[in-house]
């Protein structure tokens, strides 16, 4: 390839920033599945979003308590 020769390349990206609404058809996933995505998603009233806080370390405990007995046959049936 030409890069590998030493020549220069570059990259761009391009968005149409005339459109305030994004096209659903932009996105290559949904050629791999129209019927599962037939458009976007309605605006809603209330956004959820979790804050995070910068340097923060993630909680060192079990999502869910589970009886003895029980984890040890889930460890089992993982190995």
């Amino acid at each position: 390839t030409l890069l590998s020769h030493g020549c220069e390349g570059f990259l761009a990206t391009i968005y149409d920033t005339t459109s305030d609404v994004p096209s659903i058809h932009d996105q290559p996933i949904v050629f791999e599945f129209p019927d599962e995505l037939p458009g976007i998603p309605p605006v809603r009233e209330v956004e959820f979003n979790i804050e995070i806080i910068p340097g923060a370390e993630p909680i060192s405990e079990a999502p869910y308590r589970m009886a003895p007995i029980e984890l040890k046959e889930l460890k089992d049936q993982l190995q």
